[in-house]
């Protein structure tokens, strides 16, 4: 009787147990399934027509640099490659071994060790990036307008360079589409008159069959060193506790001393520092006093809080002093973003402390150094309202090309307020999408509204926009895009317009040029790491052959496609460790 009643408590308590899995599967399947990458959304991927009611009206908003994301995908680890390229910052440390940060912003990101499992969920680091949604495929007879600000800014492809030289894919979040494309040189025509010239090409796209690529690109006049205006700097230096790293205060010091080699002698320089408190080090100095510039440098040290908000506005005061329109004055803050002390801790605070003097002509750039508690979406943000630029420095590399090869535009604005509209014909052209430029979208109605704030073209800077279009076959005009500008002292904006014929398009990609192919394999590469929904079934081996064909000599488009390589092998890992050691055909083809 005792055996059989113990038989009978078991078949009850595997009967409970069995229905309570049925039903934990059934209200909780969809996170089970999405822990193991099998959920059907990820299966299926997202649908990529827009819809009118969903997310029109948001393309149509000029979106907040401060949107808040829920949290950002875990970059991949890479594997170790056979014969992998040093990395960039030879002194800093893996990523795993970073501090927690002080506060989790927007979207925190990690990095994965080499040959570490992946997590099921992001871990917390300090580095934080703010989450965009990628623009959705736009069919025109919904809206058959696209407006956008021009963006120069490189920060995003600089952190994907640092992250996979140490080692791991970049988070998604910090993958910001123009910002790729728009770090490389292009051989687009001087302009002949007038502060720009505007280029258009099309191709058929190598990523998904019956759509084609269309090009706009900008190339800003440039300036020699003797047709520079009179400039003023404001060099704000982050001395804080968080710079103590060869990585961070370190090379801002030696970035400094490279962009002071590069004045004219008329030009001033002004120090000031902030930590715990805030404090002029140097007050306006000729920029030939070489000397007393260098040992005001080479001075400072780091410790402390961050009252960033504080030393910004101490900035400001002394550039404002002498702004006026034919001098520069630009603030030009290094740091590695964080902020801790001070009355003025975010974006909005601290630009709203300081906008009597952006609206006076002082512009502003903001230069990124270190990693672990990186804040690439303040960062980005204090660029964007500051009428300047965001860079990321992750080497003296890349210090000489911002502060030696491109000082020009960095220093000198040739042209503000740049806005670009594109009017797709709607019968030659059934729907569109813009590859990236989402925190940079303006309201249609809004580019011809001169009082509306967008984008800077500093002097010899380029601007690349590519869009996915899909060709109905019908009609010969593709587009009219519009650019609009104002002079940098002016008020009101002149615009000019350019049409798009079917010819344009291409007929092969092959005999696009080698800018073209370039940019398309950058763009595609960026918009395949960013998961953007309508990249879902893109191939990073399409993108890496196609960059390879269009090098074209330079050093840092070689530089690309090394770092792809990289990332593709990743991909391939983390794949084929997922299936038990085995890649299969369909993964290299993706792949």
């Amino acid at each position: 009787m005792k055996r059989s009643g113990s038989k009978s408590k078991l078949l009850l308590f595997t009967g409970i147990t069995a229905v309570v899995l049925v039903l934990a599967v059934t209200l909780f399947g969809g996170n089970i399934r999405r822990l193991f990458g099998a959920s059907a959304s990820a299966l299926s991927g997202s649908p990529d027509i827009q819809t009118r009611g969903e997310s029109l009206s948001q393309k149509k908003m000029m979106r907040s640099f401060a949107e808040k994301s829920e949290g950002s995908i875990a970059p991949d680890a890479l594997p170790p490659p056979a014969a992998s390229p040093a990395p960039t910052m030879a002194t800093s440390g893996p990523l795993a071994a970073r501090p927690a940060p002080r506060e989790q912003a927007i979207s925190p990101s990690m990095s994965a060790p080499l040959g570490a499992p992946m997590p099921s969920e992001p871990l917390p680091t300090g580095n934080t990036h703010a989450a965009v949604r990628p623009n959705p495929f736009t069919l025109t007879v919904e809206d058959a307008l696209s407006t956008f600000a021009v963006d120069v800014d490189t920060a995003s492809y600089a952190l994907f360079r640092r992250y996979v030289n140490e080692g791991s894919l970049p988070p998604r979040d910090s993958v910001r589409v123009e910002e790729w494309v728009n770090y490389f040189k292009y051989r687009l025509p001087t302009p002949t008159k007038g502060d720009f010239h505007v280029d258009l090409e099309g191709s058929p796209s190598p990523f998904t069959r019956g759509r084609h690529l269309l090009k706009v690109g900008l190339q800003g006049r440039r300036l020699g060193r003797s047709e520079r205006k009179s400039t003023h700097l404001v060099f704000l230096v982050d001395v804080s506790g968080s710079m103590n790293r060869p990585d961070r205060l370190p090379l801002a010091l030696r970035s400094i001393k490279l962009a002071v080699d590069g004045l004219n002698e008329t030009d001033t320089v002004a120090i000031t520092t902030y930590s715990g408190d805030v404090r002029t080090v140097l007050p306006p100095t000729p920029a030939s006093e070489q000397q007393k510039i260098f040992a005001a440098v080479d001075s400072l040290r780091s410790g402390g809080g961050t009252a960033m908000g504080d030393g910004l506005k101490l900035a400001y005061e002394q550039a404002v002093k002498h702004a006026g329109e034919n001098t520069v004055s630009r603030v030009i803050v290094l740091t590695d973003g964080d902020t801790n002390l001070g009355r003025n801790r975010n974006a909005e605070a601290m630009l709203e402390s300081v906008r009597g003097y952006v609206q006076e002509g002082v512009t502003l750039s903001t230069i990124g150094f270190g990693m672990g508690n990186y804040r690439d979406d303040l960062m980005e943000r204090l660029a964007n309202k500051g009428n300047g630029n965001c860079y990321y420095i992750d080497s003296d590399k890349e210090a000489r090309r911002v502060f030696q090869e491109q000082l020009a535009g960095l220093l000198e604005v040739i042209a503000k307020d740049v806005k670009v509209q594109v009017e797709f014909d709607k019968a030659a052209v059934r729907g569109y999408r813009l590859l990236g430029y989402e925190n940079r979208d303006i309201a249609d109605r809004d580019f011809r509204n001169d009082k509306v704030d967008a984008g800077e073209i500093g002097a010899g800077h380029s601007v690349t926009a590519l869009y996915e279009v899909e060709l109905t076959g019908e009609g010969s005009k593709v587009a009219t895009v519009r650019v609009r500008a104002k002079r940098p002292s002016g008020s009101e904006a002149a615009e000019q317009s350019f049409s798009v014929s079917r010819e344009q398009m291409g007929a092969r990609l092959a005999d696009t040029s080698a800018d073209m192919r370039f940019a398309t394999a950058v763009a595609g590469t960026a918009d395949i790491l960013r998961g953007a929904p309508q990249a879902s079934d893109w191939s990073l081996a399409v993108a890496e052959e196609l960059a390879k064909s269009a090098t074209d000599g330079f050093e840092d488009r070689e530089e690309f496609v090394s770092l792809l390589r990289r990332v593709r092998e990743a991909k391939m890992f983390r794949s084929s460790s997922i299936s038990g050691g085995q890649l299969s055909g369909g993964v290299q083809q993706t792949y």
